[in-house]
């Protein structure tokens, strides 16, 4: 427990944590097993275990999930079906016990040839320029003290790095927007942007790490070998006695070396240096880049939760290959180099994702009716009890999502971040069609030209 927080239970049974000002950080209901945890930076996040072992998160301002578990070959997995501005995607996970906790690690939905992987890995013939066409959104204007892209990529690694802290700060952006969450303090331009040049090369050299592992779990999965959840997800990160970079991928709290509670926000970079106790079920860390105001101070050590610092790879890992997939759809244009034939082709759907459920149909009235009664029970305990509410604006039953606005003239980059994930692409010389679940998007010379 951090510093000057205090516990207790309730009038109405549920077991709440307050911070030193007397404000409420978390609420855990134990009749109806949900968590509620208010961020030191305004965010909230929700949690419910289910008596069918499935999970529903739901987090203001960011994509909510509904994860059910399923079996493959005798081994757990689950498929998340998350929710977002009125759409839906999913992703796969490999659970698994791990120093006494259960943990979900990432399993991709696709897996590309190896040449793919090769080619991604490996330097460029010749760096590259690449515009992004960040200039006008808000949300580059307002990290621009934090982070500037790289003048040329030398390789995919470095263009990876650019596109997954760019994917972190836009989302950092808009739960900042929709939620009143407040994620750094905006600084004068100028000087050297506080994720420096050194942590974005530690932060490409984890890229290529993990480009080169998802090289050999396309292998074993081209073999029908099972993926060794160990091995691809932190155990062998904390066990391997290397230094590993890890970026943040949502709003988390954590505490530092005097116990003290601070903050950690999409797009941070934390730093691991050589093993850790083998039976530890946190984690400590070095704050390499933050971004000012409530949050954790470059240089400090935290402590973060194997679980947590799970998640956090998982979102490194997925948004990787998010991004895998704009640079396929992308390769010859724009400054990208062109893949070699033996790298072209679709991505291969593995058996334990082919095999998984269908994605929850419900799940987006689901998140919308736990936000409903964690606001009730936040509020319950509240006024009752006499405690001031958690940092954060005041919370509000989950209005419908606007529908999302695909049209004639839109790039990629604003698409991408609308739909997100496509289940498939097709690349045929100038034109490129993504394929969603009950949507067809085709691009010509860059360019939405046909929405289906």
């Amino acid at each position: 427990m951090p510093r000057g927080s205090n516990e207790h239970v309730a009038s109405n049974g549920s077991v709440v944590r307050t911070r030193a000002n007397g404000r409420i950080s978390d609420v855990h209901n134990p009749k109806t097993g949900m968590n509620v945890h208010n961020g030191l930076n305004g965010n909230r996040r929700i949690s419910v275990e289910r008596p069918d072992h499935s999970r529903i998160v739901a987090e203001r301002g960011r994509p909510g999930y509904v994860q059910r578990p399923y079996s493959f070959h005798g081994h757990d997995f689950a498929r998340r079906t998350y929710f977002y501005n009125g759409h839906e995607y999913s992703h796969f996970y490999r659970g698994y016990a791990y120093r006494g906790v259960y943990i979900n690690v990432y399993a991709p939905g696709f897996y590309f040839r190896p040449a793919f992987y090769g080619w991604a890995y490996n330097p460029w013939a010749v760096p590259i320029t690449f515009a992004w066409g960040w200039g006008p959104n808000p949300w580059f204007g307002y990290y621009g003290y934090y982070f500037q892209p790289y003048p040329v990529y030398p390789s995919a690694a470095f263009w990876l790095t650019d596109y997954m802290v760019s994917q972190d700060l836009q989302a950092a952006y808009a739960a900042q927007q929709q939620g009143g969450e407040v994620d750094g303090t905006q600084t004068a331009a100028g000087g050297q942007p506080a994720l420096t040049p050194e942590v974005k090369q530690q932060i490409a050299d984890e890229v290529r790490e993990q480009l080169a592992l998802e090289n050999q779990e396309a292998g074993q999965n081209a073999q029908q070998q099972d993926v060794d959840p160990g091995s691809s997800g932190i155990a062998r990160m904390l066990s391997d006695g290397r230094a590993h970079t890890f970026v943040v991928g949502s709003a988390l709290d954590v505490v530092d070396a005097s116990q003290t509670e601070c903050a950690l926000s999409d797009g941070d970079a934390l730093g691991l240096k050589g093993a850790q106790p083998p039976d530890a079920t946190s984690v400590d860390l070095t704050v390499l880049a933050s971004k000012g105001g409530q949050e954790c101070a470059p240089q400090d050590t935290v402590s973060v939760s194997v679980n947590d610092l799970q998640e956090m790879q998982n979102q490194m890992r997925a948004t990787i290959d998010r991004g895998l997939q704009e640079l396929q759809s992308k390769q010859g244009t724009g400054g990208i180099p062109a893949l070699p034939p033996s790298a072209q082709g679709q991505p291969t759907e593995p058996q334990y994702a082919a095999i998984a459920p269908p994605p929850d149909p419900n799940a987006g009235a689901e998140i919308q009716q736990e936000t409903q009664q964690a606001d009730q029970a936040d509020g319950a305990v509240s006024q009752v009890d006499g405690l001031p509410a958690g940092p954060g604006p005041a919370a509000s039953p989950a209005a419908p999502a606007a529908p999302t606005i695909v049209a004639r003239g839109q790039t990629s980059d604003q698409v991408s971040p609308a739909l997100d994930t496509p289940a498939r692409v097709a690349n045929v010389e100038t034109k490129v069609t993504y394929y969603y679940n009950g949507m067809k998007v085709t691009f010509n010379n860059g360019q939405v030209s046909e929405v289906q």
